[in-house]
């Protein structure tokens, strides 16, 4: 079969199509017709040689990512059939398949019906921000209703789907972007208040939103400063949600408010088979709110064929893309 594969880290341009051999079903699996991936920053940092300690083996195939359909059900499975079109977060990770190829060997654990109401696209850019949302806002955060939320960046992959889970679990929601039309993205998917962060500095927002105490639950999905920022717009006794918590910060302010941190890197449950099984049940869960209308994927105009593989990557680093960036099954 056909498959995108890197051979070596490096830039975009390391991708190149090779031919590999079909996967076959295995005891708890089942083999993926793949019909569309899309691209997380974990999928770059893979390629790009940042974490090497979680990347597969060279000739690499990449993205986690999936929706397809069933064309194989290995020994074991009983809730998948040939012919079901399913989603997940399902591999590209040591020890597993990748998406961007022809087919994909996949844990029957980490998938669920893909919901009615969604194109196979649509359905690719979903699972792994959305697992990465669930597990930091209700299973560590447990996000209440009343509750002020700040999500940072709106129109990111997991912050457009945090402020979706947040609103639905009754919070306030605010959230921060660069510009009026992801600002006003913002309010479309649910957030009270949208807050450009060019324009007013933290101590700014807080007075004005909080009168200056401070937001219950801070969601980081950026990384680098912006977790600095986010102790700083913490309430005292608040919590911090960081997916982005690499390099070295300041803790004072943990201290001095008596803040919590949770970090999130929902990968290594895909890498832990005793776990992956959650990763299912969050996923059906969300086919529900889908098909019920309540939770949308935001997905960038831009969308790509499996040999656009590159330029897929060096839209998501230019950082210029707007909701989720996707890649259709064709060559």
């Amino acid at each position: 079969m056909k498959a995108q594969v890197i051979k070596k880290f490096g830039n975009p341009s390391v991708f190149e199509i090779a031919e590999v051999p079909k996967p076959e079903a295995i005891h708890g699996h089942v083999v993926i017709q793949v019909k569309a991936t899309s691209v997380n920053p974990i999928d770059t940092k893979i390629r790009g040689g940042v974490v090497p300690a979680v990347a597969p083996e060279f000739p690499a195939v990449l993205h986690g990512d999936v929706a397809g359909v069933v064309v194989e059900v290995g020994k074991g499975v009983t809730e998948f059939m040939v012919g079901d079109e399913v989603f997940g977060c399902a591999g590209g990770f040591k020890g597993t398949s990748g998406a961007l190829a022809e087919y994909m060997l996949a844990d029957a654990q980490l998938l669920a019906p893909k919901p009615k109401n969604l194109t196979m696209a649509q359905a690719a850019a979903l699972p792994l921000v959305t697992i990465t949302a669930w597990e930091a806002l209700f299973n560590r955060a447990k996000v209440q209703n009343r509750q002020t939320v700040l999500i940072h960046a709106a129109t990111g992959g997991v912050g457009h789907v945090a402020i979706q889970l947040a609103k639905l679990a009754g919070a306030k929601v605010f959230t921060t972007a660069s510009s009026e039309e992801k600002l006003s993205i913002g309010k479309r998917l649910g957030a009270d208040v949208s807050i450009n962060y060019r324009e007013k500095t933290v101590d700014e927002y807080v007075k004005e939103h909080t009168d200056g105490k401070g937001f219950d639950v801070v969601f980081d999905t950026v990384g680098g400063e912006n977790l600095d920022w986010s102790f700083q717009a913490a309430a005292t006794y608040g919590t911090v949600l960081s997916i982005a918590a690499r390099g070295t910060h300041d803790l004072s302010p943990l201290h001095a408010k008596a803040l919590s941190l949770h970090i999130t890197f929902m990968l290594l449950k895909v890498m832990n088979k005793e776990q992956r099984h959650e990763y299912g049940k969050i996923l059906r869960e969300v086919k529900t709110l889908i098909e019920e209308g309540k939770l949308h994927p935001l997905v960038d105009e831009r969308v790509f064929n499996f040999d656009e593989v590159n330029e897929a990557h060096t839209l998501l680093e230019s950082n210029e893309a707007i909701g989720k960036i996707v890649l259709t099954n064709e060559w």
